[in-house]
């Protein structure tokens, strides 16, 4: 059996500690009482929880990519052992086939043979043009390339029959535990349970009829097709779901401790100190933002090339360039919550029941803790959920302009990069912008819903 190593990135730490904050998190609204009222509100939301059940796949593929190791090399018994150059992901190892199935070039989706004519040596004839056969792409076919659709389609539908199953047992298992019988599913489809089970259901079965298919397809065909180097455009699209997680999720967490901070404290102390912030925020938002990351970026890019002692893998030095890139995102993105924040405690400090602290002498650091923070809360929240899918559209902004991750990880900025170019051609490759579009699409659309949820149930206002 081949060994392996197991490899730690930065990233990965970042990412595993986050599941288990929000762990932590669970177990203290679970004992919060106003935090779970709240919670339960999002809960009930049957947009937010259709949402909340995609942002959970791609989260779920997200986690699995963050599970790293090396293959041991072969070598002589009794040897020490080697291991590969390449890191490989947990996601890595369940898509090995799209991983290894690589192709010439370019090739449409559901293709049998390449996207562009070559020249091909045929014993007795000579030489032609003509499109060549794909090496993976419809092998199963053999010469009977004309069978495509009917493959295709029963394959297809006999993936649907089998997610239909899937589904239904999923369901029967949703209303067992709302109620027993079939009272159960009354309530769920009739909408009468706390938690909207029937839009969580409903997107699951969404996407078991659409996953379900598309990859018993993948087997068999590049469903998306490939690149300009073969590569299955699917397997690319699955990579990039970790980048955009990170780069959302992390930058946030980079930026909401200063802005929180700084917020609070100006709000609070107001005079000097005050004074003091809003200058800094003002300096800060009045330089042009790419440019600034830009700086910040090709800085810490001379830095990473005149050190490649630091890295032992290509993985570890383009896992450093992405958190330098969510540090840099942070610094730059904590402005515009940090006045709102500011906004809002100048007006906490006005109420009765803070100045009452004040006149009894409690510590100003208790008061903020206790008064100030909490009734803030509300705000970070929804902050953290509407910040993250700015931050994904922004690094696909800044990774199509050159200034993003390193061009060797997977994102859907550096797919857009790599495929623009490819617009102007005749005809036009289009499946590959298409499809990083399509799921970036997706990913975004489901944060800002779930970002509307939270925001619907947290808002005092809308209470």
């Amino acid at each position: 059996m081949m060994g392996f190593e197991i490899v730690i990135l930065w990233s990965d730490i970042l990412i595993w500690l986050l599941v288990a904050a929000s762990g932590g998190l669970a177990i203290l609204i679970a004992k919060n009482p106003p935090l779970l009222a709240a919670w339960r509100r999002v809960g009930a939301n049957r947009v937010g929880m259709a949402a909340a059940t995609v942002l959970l796949a791609f989260i779920v593929v997200g986690l699995l990519d963050s599970v790293h190791y090396r293959l041991q090399l072969e070598g002589k018994p009794g040897t020490q052992p080697s291991y590969a150059i390449e890191v490989l992901s947990a996601l890595d190892a369940m898509l090995t086939p799209l991983r290894t199935r690589n192709e010439k070039t370019y090739s449409e989706p559901f293709a049998t043979r390449l996207f562009a004519k070559e020249s091909i040596d045929l014993p007795g004839q000579g030489s032609i043009r003509d499109y060549p056969r794909l090496k993976h792409g419809g092998k199963h076919l053999g010469e009977n390339e004309a069978a495509v659709a009917g493959d295709v389609t029963t394959t297809a539908l006999r993936a649907a029959a089998l997610a239909l199953v899937a589904w239904l047992v999923l369901a029967a298992l949703a209303a067992r535990r709302v109620a027993s019988g079939g009272s159960g599913w009354q309530k769920i489809w009739r909408g009468e349970t706390d938690f909207a089970w029937n839009a969580v259901l409903i997107s699951v079965a969404i996407m078991l009829l659409i996953l379900v298919p598309l990859f018993s397809l993948a087997g068999q065909y590049h469903v998306f097709g490939t690149d300009k180097v073969g590569q299955d455009v699917l397997y690319q699209i699955l990579k990039s779901i970790r980048t955009g997680l990170i780069i959302g999720l992390v930058t946030t967490l980079v930026m909401l401790p200063v802005a929180i901070l700084l917020g609070m404290t100006a709000g609070y102390f107001g005079g000097w100190v005050d004074d003091l912030i809003q200058y800094l925020y003002t300096v800060l938002n009045s330089i042009p933002g790419v440019l600034l990351i830009a700086a910040a970026v090709l800085m810490m890019q001379v830095i990473i090339d005149t050190h490649p002692q630091w890295f032992s893998t290509v993985a570890e030095r383009a896992d450093l360039r992405l958190l330098a890139l969510c540090f840099i995102l942070g610094i730059t993105s904590w402005t515009g919550l940090c006045r709102l924040l500011r906004g809002e405690t100048l007006k906490l400090r006005e109420l009765e029941y803070i100045q009452a602290a004040q006149a009894f002498g409690v510590a100003n650091g208790r008061i903020i803790v206790r008064h100030i923070l909490p009734n803030l809360m509300h705000i970070v929240i929804i902050a953290l959920v509407m910040d993250f899918s700015g931050l994904v559209l922004a690094e696909a902004v800044l990774s199509y302009v050159g200034i993003g991750v390193d061009p060797s990880m997977t994102s859907f900025g550096t797919m857009i990069n790599n495929a623009r170019m490819e617009l102007g051609r005749e005809p036009v490759v289009w499946w590959s912008l298409a499809a990083a579009f399509s799921a970036m699409f997706v990913l975004v659309l489901a944060a800002n819903l779930f970002a509307d949820a939270v925001r619907d149930a947290f808002d005092p206002r809308a209470a």
